[in-house]
């Protein structure tokens, strides 16, 4: 049986929009890495999806195994119900984030990945550490720029 890799995601906006930041565990076996950024303006669906987009860039490897916990439904909705691949068939008309869907899609595609929503700010440790490392971020003043979201795709 093939280890299996956790990934935990959250992602913040304070204003919403307003700066934000994304907070990520991944953890394969004993080994642990947390990954964190802030950005100055920018909104919490943005930062939801970015975390698990930067989670699946940062691996060196394809073909994993992959559980995704995550307290967004906007994500897991939207994958584990299929709609972002209809949006990819109307070439995300009308649909907001469309520059991170389609990054996401890239990476998602190279790994065997199940996501599960766990309730934010409750009794979930990974998930409570990543919304420590997203809020941080937002609040470090150490922006990077959301071009997305500061040219109109967000």
């Amino acid at each position: 049986m093939s280890q299996q890799l956790i990934i935990y995601t959250d992602g913040s906006a304070r204003g919403n929009p307003g700066p934000g930041g994304y907070g990520i565990i991944l953890q394969w076996g004993n080994t642990v890495k947390e990954l964190s950024q802030g950005y100055r303006m920018t909104t919490n669906n943005r930062m939801e999806l970015l975390a698990v987009v930067v989670a699946l860039q940062s691996l060196k490897k394809e073909g994993l195994n992959i559980i995704i916990y995550t307290d967004s439904s906007y994500i897991v909705n939207s994958v584990e119900k299929g709609w972002v691949f209809g949006w990819v068939k109307t070439g995300f008309k009308g649909k907001k984030n469309a520059d991170l869907w389609q990054l996401f899609l890239k990476e998602y595609r190279k790994h065997k990945i199940k996501f599960h929503w766990v309730r934010g700010h409750a009794d979930n440790p990974g998930n409570n550490r990543c919304d420590q490392l997203a809020t941080m971020a937002a609040d470090s003043g150490d922006w990077l720029v959301d071009a997305g979201y500061e040219n109109g795709n967000g």
